[in-house]
């Protein structure tokens, strides 16, 4: 019973600040909302969680939105600007690179829980495969989702302040489909069999991706029709919101307590260099300050998918920047934990 009053009082608290957040024109209101209520209970200590599948499920879902915005157009993307794109890609892994370096040095964490910790992308694949390599999972998700909370909020304020008083465009659950009852079936198997298949050759961020790239495939070739309605997108943000809030406990804060003031400067440093980076890409390239933002944050694929996909940004460039740099700090994070740990040896004990 306090289990179930608990997750009544999360769902009243997420509606009334995604409500409110809504209200204020702030996108991915409803990933916000229920992520920043959820941070507030996990601290609390309400010992709630996001089942995996939920998790994974919420992912599918999100892999179709973007599916469908994107419509099969992230290779055409990188074969216009794959030089760029994958300079972008670098400039951020290496930024996160030297972040864990300058953290290893002043001994705020060891070397390897600070290369994994610093890595900017796949926050739940990192922390997954941080353990196998001698970090503490508990420090390195607690900096992988100060970081993606971190990068929500910032790309939720930059792009309300780009946005100024100009409405948002309509939510992506209004413009996605024509309510069809043999779309949203399609799409649903689309979702299913994509992140099953993706899932079982163990791509990273699975769940996400095959949805993702088999609904590209179908969509942009007219096999199928894409069709999410709004309350299965709205119940997809909340979860994702949930899952990255709920990890947020008393029990970590008390672990990462000393180790908090350097990772917050850290964090926001990263975000200031590839937010630096995005002004130099708007003079280099033919896109907005908005699209090469989200492009260049550092980490939450899904996250900045709901985000670019609720506004006018060039989803189909924000999504390559950020899937290629996925697969990117995947195969490299290994390598920069180990050169991390030996470089600076006599403070990584």
């Amino acid at each position: 019973m306090r289990t179930v009053c608990l997750w009544i009082a999360l769902f009243a608290v997420s509606a009334l600040l995604a409500y409110g957040l809504h209200r204020a024109e702030f996108p991915a209101a409803l990933l916000l909302g229920p992520m920043v209520a959820a941070i507030g209970f996990g601290v609390s200590g309400a010992r709630l969680a996001v089942p995996r599948f939920g998790f994974q499920a919420a992912q599918a879902m999100i892999g179709c939105l973007v599916a469908h915005a994107v419509t099969g157009s992230i290779a055409g993307t990188l074969a216009d600007d794959g030089l760029v794109i994958v300079a972008v890609v670098l400039v951020t892994v290496a930024a996160g690179g030297v972040v864990g370096w300058v953290l290893t040095r002043l001994r705020v964490l060891p070397g390897t829980t600070a290369a994994w910790g610093s890595s900017p992308g796949g926050a739940s694949a990192m922390v997954a495969m941080s353990e196998e390599f001698g970090a503490d999972p508990r420090l390195v998700a607690f900096m992988q989702y100060v970081r993606v909370v971190a990068v929500v909020l910032s790309a939720s304020v930059v792009t309300r302040l780009l946005l100024g008083g100009a409405d948002l465009p309509a939510g992506p659950g209004s413009a996605s489909g024509t309510g069809d009852a043999a779309s949203v079936l399609t799409t649903l198997a689309v979702a299913a069999v994509g992140a099953a298949a993706a899932l079982a050759l163990r791509v990273p961020a699975g769940a996400l991706i095959g949805p993702m790239v088999l609904g590209s495939v179908l969509h942009a070739t007219g096999f199928a029709a894409m069709d999410l309605p709004a309350p299965l997108l709205d119940a997809a943000y909340a979860a994702i919101g949930w899952y990255v809030g709920l990890r947020f406990t008393r029990e970590t804060l008390r672990l990462t307590i000393r180790a908090l003031p350097g990772i917050l400067v850290a964090t926001f440093a990263v975000i200031l260099l590839c937010g630096g980076w995005a002004y130099l890409l708007t003079h280099l390239l033919a896109i907005d300050f908005l699209t090469a933002f989200l492009a260049t944050s550092p980490g939450g694929l899904d996250s900045v998918a709901i985000i670019a996909v609720s506004t006018n940004a060039d989803v189909s460039f924000v999504l390559a920047v950020q899937t290629l740099r996925l697969f990117v700090v995947l195969v490299t994070g290994p390598l920069l934990a180990k050169w991390i740990a030996r470089a600076v040896p006599e403070r990584a004990a």
